[in-house]
């Protein structure tokens, strides 16, 4: 049993052992190049914040350039924005600013650095290949995000995996070329520059566990939130079934900011890969057609095997079956009549 209070201390956990991990791994690059303590790790204080800032800075800016997306104007949409103030005054949050994303594939999130100041973007291959219903789901479950205020959180942590990322590129190569190039063999500097860059990877892996594992759980939170707001779980379910399907036929590379998508396309293609790999295993009746049913129990099962658990270590998002599994939970409290919003999350 969850409530959002976990939610916020895994969050605040997150940050510190990101920033502890970061901390010390810039002490020892410190301490190893021997730039003097003080001025070392006030520079490398510096940067870094400033990096951070910068990325909280221009994100937003930087994510409308890159999935080249439109804000409605008002009365562009109608439906579109009615169903959005409805859901925002239901959720106790003002209405955000909405926009479309002339991209085929069903998909949606939020970004922004305030609540009063965040963006709600629709792909319009969502708005054409799901109902109104379920696009009402996926709405609500980035409302959720907006109430939860995770997406500011991971703007500012994902910039720390990409920091140590960038220390290990830069130092690597120049080890590499160092040592190739030098002529006196008592100079180590080559080999200084390729432990750090080893040790930046492992910076960068470690950090980058800990932002996807909360990237996770965040996808969960929003979900229960979603099913709550809309009284109608199985809506969520079936947009989620779609989204995943769709997503994974699409002939686009994954690309930008996977974690704030309702859906990974990443992870949905690795999904229905491997179950379409195993089809004969799970098609039942022999029909050559994997139906809903054997679909879902597909899913199931792929998603309790050993590899695909190692694999969702490295995901931004859950296994969509686990995902329509809490949402089933949910939806049979809710069938019993006995329920109420205020223990939302507790199927988390």
């Amino acid at each position: 049993m969850a409530n959002l209070s976990q939610l916020k201390f895994a969050m605040a956990t997150a940050v510190f052992l990101s920033v502890f991990i970061f901390g010390l791994f810039i002490f020892g690059i410190v301490f190893v190049l021997n730039l003097g303590m003080t001025m070392g790790l006030l520079v490398a204080f510096i940067g870094s914040a400033l990096f951070i800032l910068l990325q909280f800075a221009i994100g937003p800016a930087i994510v409308s350039m890159t999935t080249k997306l439109k804000y409605v104007k008002s009365g562009e949409s109608p439906w579109l924005e009615e169903t959005v103030k409805e859901l925002a005054d239901k959720s106790g949050l003002p209405m955000p600013k909405l926009a479309i994303v002339p991209n085929n594939t069903p998909n949606a999130f939020t970004f922004g650095r305030t609540t009063s100041s965040a963006t709600l973007a629709v792909h319009e291959g969502l708005l054409k290949q799901l109902n109104q219903d379920e696009i009402r789901g996926v709405i609500a479950h980035e409302l959720g995000h907006i109430k939860h205020k995770d997406y500011v959180i991971m703007t500012i942590l994902s910039a720390l995996p990409l920091i140590a990322y960038m220390i290990a590129q830069v130092t690597l190569r120049a080890g590499i070329f160092s040592n190739v190039g030098r002529r006196n063999k008592n100079d180590n500097g080559g080999a200084i520059l390729l432990a750090i860059g080893a040790v930046s990877f492992l910076v960068y892996i470690i950090t980058f566990l800990i932002v996807m594992r909360l990237s996770r759980l965040r996808e969960h939170f929003a979900d229960a939130f979603a099913a709550y707001t809309t009284n109608s779980p199985h809506d969520l379910e079936s947009a989620l079934a779609k989204i995943t399907y769709g997503l994974s036929i699409s002939p686009k590379p994954p690309e930008g900011a996977r974690a704030f998508y309702i859906g990974d396309p990443a992870t949905a293609k690795q999904e229905i890969k491997r179950i379409m790999e195993n089809k004969n295993k799970y098609d039942l009746d022999e029909d050559g057609v994997l139906d809903e049913r054997e679909l879902q129990l597909a899913m199931e099962k792929e998603a309790h095997d050993t590899w695909s658990h190692l694999n969702s270590m490295f995901a931004t998002h859950p296994p969509t079956f686990k995902r329509i599994l809490l949402l089933k939970e949910i939806e049979k409290e809710m069938d019993t009549g006995k329920y109420t919003n205020n223990e939302m999350y507790n199927h988390v």
